[in-house]
């Protein structure tokens, strides 16, 4: 039991910096629609294939090099356009430019995102992300096994009754034991998608997805964007229609059907130089690939309404305030 105290606390004050810069930015994240301060953010559009067609058209005339489109939804009233050169811009519904920048730096929900899945360090930083989540899953774990020896003593506190050592530890090891539930869901489901073995893993429970039916073989002039998306709607009827992705040799359209949790969808529509057309589509089992596809949604907040909002915000805080305070107490009042 001491060898589990003593890993527990040095890899919290080792780590516990980088679940702080997560747990700040991850609330950022969650309420991102909410604070992201652009004029017709908040608008309703119309999300018929016509005036979805307008908005791509308008967003290739507007800049050269047009990587995806992510179209407006309830939650964002704006379509926001990627290019290649690391550009972007928002257009409304009448396809007319209401922001652009010429980076990251430029808009802060840019940055934020970079910050919270890669630390500004690309697939580095995303791995270290994951084993900042694996750290978290074995904090959580270990420190419920710690507070049981001395649950008798429990006593809630946000705050320690005195910045003392002793005081910092009994208030970080009761308030972790409330919101360990919260926060082994959090730091489980974002190591899950940096780590695919372990998602793959965790799904292993359910049964493999089924194939989609086949469809008939289509054809569709690969430039013609209203075409492509009136296919997608008879292909899918009740889905949304969520982002146009461009590739050297495939484009991609994104749907969302009805029983996907994932913002942006797992549907696609695939659309070759050619013209032809292939789909790719879960078909709404309970099934490993519709587990898989719960990961991001939970741990974004995507689902669950404002009140799994609120959760989210208060496990942040929660994970902050146990690092910072874990960290505070480790290196500036030991003995």
């Amino acid at each position: 039991m001491n060898l589990l105290a003593t890993l527990h606390r040095w890899a919290g004050a080792t780590i516990g910096a980088i679940l702080i810069v997560l747990g700040l930015s991850g609330i950022a994240l969650v309420w991102e629609d909410q604070w992201i301060g652009v004029p017709g953010a908040g608008d309703l559009v119309d999300a018929s294939p016509p005036a979805l067609a307008h908005a791509v058209d308008a967003a290739m005339r507007h800049h050269d090099g047009l990587s995806r489109v992510t179209f407006a939804s309830d939650g964002m009233g704006l379509h926001q356009a990627a290019y290649a050169d690391s550009s972007g811009a928002y257009l409304n519904g009448q396809g007319a430019i209401v922001e652009q920048w010429s980076g990251k730096w430029q808009r802060p929900e840019l940055w934020i995102f970079d910050l919270h899945h890669y630390l500004f360090a690309g697939d580095i930083g995303k791995t270290i992300t994951g084993v900042a989540g694996l750290a978290g899953v074995f904090f959580v774990i270990s420190g419920a096994i710690l507070w049981w020896r001395t649950r008798r003593t429990f006593v809630f506190r946000l705050w320690p009754k005195r910045m003392t050592r002793s005081a910092i530890i009994r208030q970080h090891r009761d308030l972790g034991i409330i919101v360990a539930p919260f926060l082994f869901v959090v730091v489980l489901s974002g190591s899950a998608m940096v780590f695919k073995p372990l998602g793959a893993a965790l799904v292993t429970p359910f049964p493999a997805p089924i194939e989609h039916p086949a469809l008939p073989a289509t054809q569709v002039d690969p430039n013609d964007w209203e075409a492509i998306l009136r296919l997608a709607k008879t292909t899918f009827p009740g889905a949304e229609i969520r982002r146009l992705q461009f590739g050297a040799e495939t484009t991609t359209l994104r749907l969302r059907q009805p029983f996907e949790w994932t913002p942006n969808g797992r549907s696609y529509l695939r659309i070759d130089n050619a013209g032809l057309v292939t789909v790719d589509a879960p078909t709404g089992a309970i099934d490993r690939q519709n587990a898989t596809e719960k990961f991001y949604p939970i741990h974004a907040g995507k689902v669950g309404g404002i009140w799994w909002k609120i959760v989210l915000t208060l496990t942040g805080m929660s994970m902050v305030l146990l690092g910072a305070l874990a960290f505070f107490g480790f290196w500036f009042r030991r003995k």
